[in-house]
């Protein structure tokens, strides 16, 4: 499913940063590098320049400065230039995000207090309150969201696609199982139980990482004061040398209205370190059941692949790595790709109308929020993806 803030990967994506006031929105950019789309090296400091930053808007009057990861390995000087030029800063605020801190450094933003009010970007681990959102500048950014929460926690991404089937039928949006939220819906769960006495699946409705994931054969073992959602399990998953995968995708939100999603071309496969067995018996053992890199890099099994250019090795492959191998074993990844993309469009779609009213109460430029979202999707042996 989402999870907010999906910095801690493998992959970044690139995003721009309004540099003064008028800014616009975030950009998501290729950058030419020398050498690369008639960028010839050697060239002078303000053609160099002019990678790091662009004018938009009408009569190409709004400074927006691009961000590339390189960045942070060649030390380019001219980019940390402009970030000096321009007196770009950023804050962190109850989080430490190390990449994130690493790119904005490497661009020339200065770090300032998290109580400082003089600020370009603010990263933050929580939602901001109302009034602190209202008093943004029209250059000021932050990453999240007022009311992202309607997508990044289950129960309230669960409510809000099933108002969605109820609206536009089960079959325009039939991308997530059969769940109910405990302990409020647990006789409604009692009766779905009855009729399919699969396994089920146990999640906190707040949590991240595979923490506090178990699967039950009953429902006398989902018994908790906590609020949780609990999914039926989706049992035909598809196998690669008989390890179950999922894939881990990230999508950046730029705006909710209009709503503008951005997903990224590269992803993650991430394998469980036991081989699956169909007839679920072994339900409690995690590393066969769950893909989580926090669950599996504890186990004994897990292979780390230290060779960059390997991108089928170990438990964690590229997406593309994976696709090319499906396609070999004569699967169709185009239809597969079309189905994960119409997944991620219409899981915003199903909590744009209460993201959408947050913004326009409480966010007063537009522009003033962006987020970036990890998205965990499952597929099964038919090549449908469920989140």
């Amino acid at each position: 499913m989402p999870s907010g803030d999906a910095t801690g990967s493998d992959t970044l994506s690139v995003y721009g940063q309004s540099v003064a006031p008028g800014g616009g929105g975030l950009d998501v950019d290729h950058l030419p590098t020398p050498g690369e789309d008639g960028v010839a090296e050697g060239e002078d400091d303000d053609s160099v320049e002019d990678q790091y930053l662009v004018w938009t808007g009408p009569g190409k009057r709004t400074p927006v400065i691009l961000f590339k990861p390189e960045a942070i390995l060649i030390r380019n000087p001219t980019a940390k230039a402009i970030g000096a030029k321009y007196h770009l800063a950023y804050k962190m605020v109850k989080t430490e995000c190390k990449i994130i801190r690493a790119i904005v450094t490497a661009h020339g933003f200065h770090e300032v207090h998290p109580n400082s009010l003089d600020f370009n970007l603010m990263w933050t681990g929580c939602h901001l309150k109302p009034y602190v959102l209202r008093s943004f500048t029209e250059f000021q950014k932050v990453n999240h969201f007022p009311r992202s929460y309607e997508v990044t926690r289950k129960d309230r991404l669960y409510k809000n696609v099933q108002r969605m089937q109820q609206i536009k039928g089960m079959k325009h949006f039939d991308f997530i199982p059969a769940s109910f939220v405990l302990p409020v819906e647990f006789q409604e769960f009692q009766a779905a139980f009855v009729k399919d006495k699969g396994p089920w699946i146990v999640k906190p409705v707040a949590s991240s990482r595979g923490r506090g994931i178990y699967l039950i054969n009953h429902p006398s073992q989902a018994q908790s004061d906590e609020t949780l959602l609990v999914a039926k399990y989706i049992n035909n998953p598809l196998l690669v040398d008989d390890f179950k995968f999922d894939l881990r995708l990230y999508v950046a939100v730029t705006s909710y209205d209009p709503l503008i999603v951005y997903l990224y071309e590269e992803g993650l496969a991430r394998f469980a370190t036991v081989k699956y067995d169909r007839t679920c018996k072994n339900i409690r053992n995690q590393c066969m059941h769950l893909t989580n890199y926090s669950v599996n890099k504890k186990s004994s099994d897990y292979v780390r692949c230290e060779d960059p250019d390997l991108e089928d090795y170990g438990n964690k492959w590229s997406m593309s790595a994976l696709l090319r191998f499906l396609r070999h074993t004569g699967k169709d990844t185009t239809g597969l790709m079309m189905r994960v993309e119409d997944l991620v469009i219409k899981t915003f779609i199903s909590a744009e109308v209460p993201i959408a009213t947050a913004c326009n109460m409480f966010m007063p430029h537009r522009g003033n929020c962006f987020e970036l979202y990890g998205f965990d999707v499952l597929i099964d042996e038919n090549l449908k993806p469920w989140l």
